[in-house]
């Protein structure tokens, strides 16, 4: 890919066009020389298209103008008592044992992360660092597919990503510990951006877990632009599980882009629980037949939080089963958004696919967008897909209290059992039972679950057991 030149148009503000060529004149003596003309492609296809609004059909269900109206600046290296290794510790999964990869506002911290076992054939580090030892891995990965020109935050990212993980498991390997991502921002400026990005790769029959926490230490507006690619080669097995409990004032923007080999298992858990507004942009192409994956999530909010999940799982082989389940409870005024398209190209046949999104609402004011689909060009398939939303079946209630269970109590083990339905899929126990406590502990603190507090469809008080 030959360099071109930035040609700003009205869809980029001046400080962006400035902080990206700012940036550009620093990469020759920071990057490897085929770093530059991927990030100018970027940052140009963002160029002729800006930020999505709700007049794109990918994003009608979820403004972000207010992530558009921020000054643009990408944050800047932290300095070296901005985390402590005490605060690492007592953050969610800070006790989980194998290696560690920290990054602060972006930028990796080898102070704060915990190598991997140095016998070990693995590469697990930061991609910075392997940019120029591992370029015809990495480049491939980096050069921008149409799936990254066609989301313009992922292009945004291929612009200004300031680093990631880089994790390259080779055949046959199986790590018996988690490899654990912590991406921490300490937003000292308003409206910084965090560009960061991740390459994992899974050779033929490997086996490992990726855990990705993303939280902060702070209040400050700010917007977590991420972009992970998965690579799972043929007979591999990969569970991916992402936390996201970002500040209630951030904007947390993601891409995961998985590519499948053949007789392949890949897991994918999303749990996402803070943020002011949060989208999920998830791609997968299934390439070789017989693989297995499972796009698993869960949503809780409240306030005025915004959760979105968009995903399109790309069927081009046969025999193939994908299985997707994301449930979102929601509370106060908050709002969640679930668009997931199954693609089945005609040579995949004997397809197993099956989307499911369910969603309880806690509040007369929360409201859910669902928009399943299915898109079939193969005739032997086993296609289905469903949503609802509604509030707690009172007949479920009645059936409790029948048995001499209180009303608060069976709205709580109503809830709690519905949250369960996607943490229980979660293979690694330590992650699994952690996650259980964190949402049990989120759930608790909203006043719908109390049966005192819980009012009827018409706003009256309902009366106590």
């Amino acid at each position: 890919m030959t360099s071109i030149q930035s040609k700003p148009t009205p869809a980029v503000a001046d400080p962006m066009v400035r902080e990206f060529e700012r940036r550009a004149g620093q990469t020759p003596t920071t990057e490897p020389s085929w770093v530059l003309p991927l990030r100018r492609a970027g940052f140009n296809r963002f160029s002729e298209t800006g930020y999505p609004t709700i007049r794109d059909e990918d994003w009608r269900f979820t403004n972000i103008a207010p992530v558009a109206k921020l000054p643009f600046q990408t944050a800047s290296l932290p300095g070296a008592e901005s985390v402590t290794a005490e605060q690492i510790d007592t953050a969610t999964f800070g006790t989980l044992p194998g290696p560690r990869l920290v990054f602060v506002n972006g930028y990796f911290s080898a102070a704060l992360s915990r190598p991997s076992d140095p016998t070990a054939k693995s590469t697990i580090g930061n991609l910075a660092a392997h940019l120029e030892g591992n370029a015809s891995v990495i480049q491939p990965l980096l050069t921008p597919s149409q799936h990254i020109l066609d989301d313009p935050f992922a292009c945004l990212n291929t612009a200004f990503f300031q680093d990631g993980a880089f994790i390259h498991v080779p055949a046959g390997a199986e790590l018996k510990d988690p490899i654990h991502l912590v991406f921490i921002a300490t937003n000292e400026a308003k409206g910084a951006s965090i560009h960061t990005r991740n390459l994992i790769i899974a050779e033929a029959g490997s086996r490992f877990t990726v855990i990705e926490s993303c939280i902060s230490f702070g209040a400050q507006a700010y917007v977590a632009n991420s972009c992970s690619n998965f690579v799972v080669r043929e007979g591999a097995s990969l569970e991916h599980v992402k936390f996201q409990d970002e500040s209630p004032d951030a904007f947390h923007l993601a891409n995961l882009h998985s590519d499948l080999g053949a007789a392949s298992q890949y897991t994918s858990h999303s749990f996402a629980l803070g943020g002011l507004i949060s989208r999920n942009t998830i791609r997968s192409k299934l390439n070789g037949p017989g693989l297995e994956c499972i796009f698993n999530g869960l949503y809780v909010t409240r306030r005025n939080q915004v959760a979105d999940h968009h995903m399109v799982i790309n069927h081009n082989e046969p025999n193939c089963a994908s299985h997707e389940y994301f449930n979102g409870i929601l509370d106060d005024e908050s709002k969640g958004v679930f668009h997931g398209r199954i693609l089945v190209q005609p040579e995949a046949q004997k397809t197993d696919a099956k989307q499911t999104n369910k969603n309880i609402l806690l509040s007369n004011s929360a409201t859910v967008d669902s928009k399943p689909q299915l898109e079939i060009y193969a005739d032997d398939v086993k296609c289905t897909h469903g949503a609802t939303v509604g509030q707690l079946n009172e007949e479920s209630i009645f059936y409790l209290r029948s048995r001499g269970i209180g009303k608060e109590t069976a709205r709580r083990m109503l809830i709690h059992s519905f949250a369960g339905e996607i943490t229980e899929r979660v293979q690694c126990t330590p992650v699994r039972e952690e996650i259980d406590r964190i949402v049990w502990n989120r759930l608790e603190e909203s006043p719908s679950l109390s049966e005192k507090l819980a009012t009827a469809s018409n706003g009256t008080p309902t009366p106590e057991a």
